[in-house]
């Protein structure tokens, strides 16, 4: 049995009800004999898929395959996996980490960190100014005065001279994932509708949408160039959009990528509209580009 690092805030029975409820992961380096299966089974809710992938990013591994299932509340998913060099995982603590961090992705920890965002227009020499007003003001040190002097000094160093976006800040005490925020917070400020699209190129990715009457799903296509943690950002945007994902096959040949996702809002239907269609192509077209043209590290 994995062992979990619980919170101190947490007593028995919670912890039993957690555990009763928590994803199961098998690993397993026997079956494929150039890749890793990484089996996960979880009642389904918005946002668990990600969070399974998320897991896997963080290791920066590579993910080959990948099929997802959903059957009425319960999903289940298998990723093909290997190592940066395309080696299977034979590392007995990524092992161990995998199963764990995934055995508990229901359970949302925090770190008791306090997480200052920054939305603006960018410019050279914007960071350095960032960290010249966080070490003039002590940061190490959360107030509630010292967050209103913090927020807006660091509004002001945004503005500056020529601000096309609304400089905006926020802080909170829930620290998500710092990639996930970075997309939820392009996504809020809808960079897909000012960000340049790339001109048409092998590089550039190809969405397609339609839907499938009979069985009520939106199917996207995608086919692009294959990159590390492309699934992961193209999960961002459709969790950040109100899509689930109910089905998924996820392939690689070479340095291509050919994904297939079957999808609903989170209320069932399936897309409804051409302009939102034209949404969807947009938002995913651009979430697989900021990584690509380094506005998202």
């Amino acid at each position: 049995m994995v062992e979990i690092d619980w919170p101190s805030s947490l007593n028995e029975y919670e912890k039993l009800v957690i555990q009763m409820n928590a994803p199961r992961v098998v690993i397993d380096n026997a079956i494929r004999p150039t890749a890793t299966l990484v089996t996960v089974d979880s009642a389904r809710r918005h946002g668990i898929l990600l969070e399974a992938v998320q897991v896997l990013t963080d290791l920066n591994l590579s993910i080959k395959k990948a099929y997802i299932s959903s059957d009425g509340r319960w999903f289940m998913d298998v990723f093909h996996v290997t190592d940066q060099i395309g080696n299977k995982l034979t590392d007995a603590s990524v092992i161990r980490y995998i199963e764990q961090s995934m055995g508990s992705i229901r359970y949302g920890w925090t770190n008791g960190l306090t997480a200052l965002e920054l939305t603006g227009t960018d410019r050279v020499g914007l960071l350095s100014e960032v960290f010249a007003v966080l070490g003039d003001l002590q940061c190490n040190v959360v107030e509630a005065k010292k967050i209103d002097r913090i927020e807006a000094r660091l509004r002001n160093v945004l503005k500056g001279d020529n601000d096309i976006h609304s400089a905006k800040t926020s802080m909170s005490m829930a620290v998500t994932h710092t990639e996930r925020r970075l997309h939820q917070m392009m996504f809020a400020d809808r960079d897909y509708e000012w960000k340049p699209i790339l001109k048409r190129s092998d590089d550039c990715p190809i969405v397609t949408v339609q839907n499938w009457i009979e069985r009520g799903y939106s199917v996207v296509n995608v086919q692009c160039k294959d990159r590390s943690k492309l699934l992961f950002d193209i999960f961002c945007t459709m969790t950040d959009m109100e899509y689930v994902v109910f089905h998924a096959t996820i392939n690689t040949a070479g340095d291509r990528a050919y994904l297939e996702f079957y999808i609903r809002h989170t209320d069932g239907t399936p897309i409804s509209s051409e302009p939102e269609r034209q949404r969807v192509i947009q938002c995913l077209q651009v979430s697989i580009e900021r990584r690509a043209s380094e506005v998202l590290i």
